[in-house]
């Protein structure tokens, strides 16, 4: 199963480290949306959209990503790491695949480490996350979408 992964990581690359665990599960292209302006999102079996959670939501770059490139029909899945909360979390990215007709094969979330604002005056939250139990439950989520199209 060839996948794509449209991304966003900046913070502390806490995204980043997750979707590297899971790219070594098999086949997975990572693509950042703010290296790329265009890619050919049909080309794949599958297609993920990643992000921390900003002000309570997914980054607007992979919303806008999302929205300029997902093809109609094709099975999806979100991955986010957050500090403190998940706000709504892959809800704008999975409103986007509903209104493109794309099945949502599910979302996998861990805390990651925080010290944006105020959380940098106590050294930051989530301190040492993702941790290898967050990377170890993101691949077997990214194991279980497999599964679900193979």
């Amino acid at each position: 199963m060839k996948t794509v992964i449209c991304y966003y990581s900046r913070h502390h690359g806490n995204t980043r480290k997750v979707l590297e665990a899971m790219a070594g599960e098999g086949e997975v292209e990572l693509v950042d949306v703010t290296a790329r302006q265009s890619v050919r999102l049909e080309e794949y079996d599958c297609i993920g959209f990643a992000s921390g959670i900003y002000f309570g939501a997914f980054h607007s770059g992979v919303l806008a990503f999302a929205r300029q490139y997902l093809p109609q029909g094709k099975p999806v899945f979100f991955v986010y790491t957050y500090g403190g909360a998940k706000g709504s979390g892959a809800k704008a990215a999975e409103e986007i695949a509903v209104e493109k007709n794309c099945p949502v094969l599910g979302e996998f979330s861990c805390k990651g480490y925080d010290t944006f604002g105020p959380f940098k005056l106590v050294g930051g939250i989530a301190k040492g996350r993702p941790n290898q139990r967050d990377l170890e439950n993101a691949c077997q989520f990214y194991r279980d979408v497999k599964n679900r199209l193979c």
